[in-house]
């Protein structure tokens, strides 16, 4: 199995097979008309563009950590599969494999939110049971995110989902608006795609990467006024992006992707114009 490595620093990113899924592109580019962003990522002949789920390995510290949990595997329904255009399933079980871990190894999981295409995979269906797919991990949840997951709205109920968090409660702790997890590694609370939404900071060794999650899905989201549809607080995507983005190019920051299908890691200059990147292995 080929997966995406790469360095920062003393840090190593490993992207695991997640799951692939094609959505709406005009959800994901909200108010932006197709002709502009249609030019920037690829698009079916019904409107759908594709998109990743995978979650980023992080070796750091001596720890074995996650970013994010994939799309899981016998966690949609049939009618689910379909209107979140499932394509494939996760293999984060053979992707660990290839990296010589289980995912008994993992101790710690950063979820920037709670949304079920990035949390799914927490959750395993074992003997008829849903349990926890990474029992000995502790999951960081920034709280407002955790609160909503088990009381969501009208709206939210939607993404937020029993199912995804009963068998994994015991294991999350939760942080307000900075946590420093490790050295060089903190989260930070944005807000925006969800009133709970968290972004990952990386540094080591002088380098710097962001991890803008759902804020900036894709490296076509990269004007802070591009955001999706499906963003709780539009506003707040906006101010967090335009802060984020300029700040980390202005400090020659990479910026990673969980989503995106063409690019694992990019880094602009002052103009917008991607200067080096990591694409996706096929």
């Amino acid at each position: 199995m080929k997966l995406n490595e790469w360095k920062l620093g003393a840090f190593e990113l490993t992207w695991l097979k997640g799951g692939l899924t094609q959505l709406d592109g005009g959800a994901m580019f909200g108010v932006v008309p197709k002709p502009l962003w249609s030019k920037r990522y690829p698009v079916n002949e019904l409107n759908q563009i594709p998109l990743r789920a995978d979650p980023i390995l992080l070796s750091a510290h001596g720890k074995h950590i996650l970013i994010e949990a994939g799309m899981g595997n016998g966690r949609l329904t049939d009618k689910q599969k379909r209107n979140y255009g499932l394509v494939e399933e996760s293999q984060i079980l053979e992707s660990l494999a290839a990296k010589g871990l289980t995912p008994a190894d993992i101790e710690i999981i950063i979820m920037t939110h709670m949304h079920y295409d990035h949390c799914n995979g927490l959750v395993s269906l074992q003997d008829g049971q849903l349990v926890s797919t990474f029992p000995n991990a502790v999951i960081y949840v920034q709280e407002l995110e955790w609160a909503e997951m088990r009381e969501p709205n009208i709206r939210s109920r939607n993404t937020y989902w029993e199912d995804n968090w009963r068998p994994i409660e015991q294991q999350v702790k939760t942080y307000q608006d900075v946590l420093e997890l490790l050295p060089g590694i903190s989260l930070h609370h944005t807000g925006g795609h969800s009133q709970g939404h968290a972004i990952v900071r990386l540094e080591s060794e002088g380098k710097l990467a962001l991890h803008l999650a759902d804020i900036m899905p894709s490296h076509a989201h990269n004007n802070p006024l591009w955001v999706m549809a499906y963003d709780d607080y539009p506003m707040n995507s906006i101010f967090a992006k335009e802060k984020w983005i300029k700040e980390g190019i202005a400090q020659g920051a990479w910026f990673t992707f969980y989503h995106d299908a063409i690019y694992r890691v990019v880094k602009w200059n002052e103009s917008g114009e991607i200067i080096d990147h990591v694409g996706v292995e096929q």
